[in-house]
């Protein structure tokens, strides 16, 4: 087990409260991608299942179109539990949505099978969650903090997937049509306790089970030192997210299939070939 149910439960709710008082600007982002990405989506859904963090803005479009939404999670409204334990019948969602918690679920391809499970035939999975590439500086600063304590260097940042990887889950997971994409999204911050503050309010703070021990004096003066010094002139210090989008559809009978291998009537040669002389002709 790498990362602790009761401490990831503590952090997110504690996530949850201070969202709701100062907002949760990444997880709004995601959200409205969501959202956006569901526009292009031409069938309708009833039941809805919000796995994760669950914005405002997020709840209010979805009921604006009459979904019934089940929030669950780590510090789900309706229930609480771990996303590689879901406790519903199979079946049950037209619809599910994760937002923000997959890359600090221990069993990242069991909970993409239970979500799976979890949804009707044809039914849509939309996730998005932070991978890898994200958080440079806070990773330096970290290191920078370990060398400062003469500790050696200390477990303080999640592991995190990358979108290749986050493909081939898809489809170990049996999800239909899946597509994992990514963005990058850069913020500039004035300090280190400012970068903190932000991930403290999305519940993403170190829950791993057995975490690097606290920084000490001499740590946290490294730290904010590494950060300060990665700042530019106007004394800001760039910081980037990389966020992974994951979508796939229960398997069902009526999807369109891919056409049989050597089933084409021309070879992809014969087509270049063509581009290429179409190109030459002007």
């Amino acid at each position: 087990m790498l990362f602790s149910p009761t401490r990831r439960r503590q952090a997110m709710a504690r996530g949850q409260r201070l969202a709701e008082r100062h907002g949760a600007f990444l997880a709004e982002h995601m959200a409205e991608e969501v959202i956006e990405r569901l526009q292009w989506v031409t069938r309708d859904f009833v039941d809805v299942l919000v796995l994760g963090m669950a914005p405002p803005a997020l709840l209010a479009a979805l009921h604006a179109k009459g979904m019934r939404v089940t929030h669950a999670g780590p510090a789900g409204r309706d229930l609480t539990c771990d996303e590689d334990h879901l406790p519903f019948d199979p079946a049950g969602f037209d619809l599910v949505i994760a937002l923000g918690t997959l890359d600090s679920v221990n069993d990242l391809p069991g909970a993409l099978i239970q979500i799976n499970r979890a949804l009707r035939p044809d039914g849509l999975m939309m996730a998005a969650m932070i991978g890898a590439g994200s958080l440079p500086r806070l990773k330096a600063a970290m290191l920078a903090a370990d060398e400062a304590g003469g500790r050696g260097v200390g477990a303080r940042i999640h592991p995190q997937v990358d979108v290749r990887a986050a493909g081939d889950l898809l489809q170990r997971a049996r999800f239909a049509m899946p597509v994992a994409d990514s963005d990058t999204l850069t913020v500039r911050y004035s300090s280190l306790p400012a970068l903190i503050a932000d991930l403290r309010a999305h519940g993403w703070t170190n829950t791993l089970v057995s975490p690097a021990p606290p920084l000490g004096k001499a740590g946290l003066i490294g730290a904010l030192q590494a950060f300060a010094e990665a700042a530019d002139a106007d004394g800001k210090t760039a910081e980037r997210f990389e966020i992974l989008y994951l979508s796939g559809w229960a398997p069902s009978p009526d999807q369109p299939k891919p056409a049989r291998r050597g089933s084409g009537s021309a070879s992809l040669a014969s087509v270049l070939g063509k581009a290429k002389k179409n190109e030459a002709g002007g």
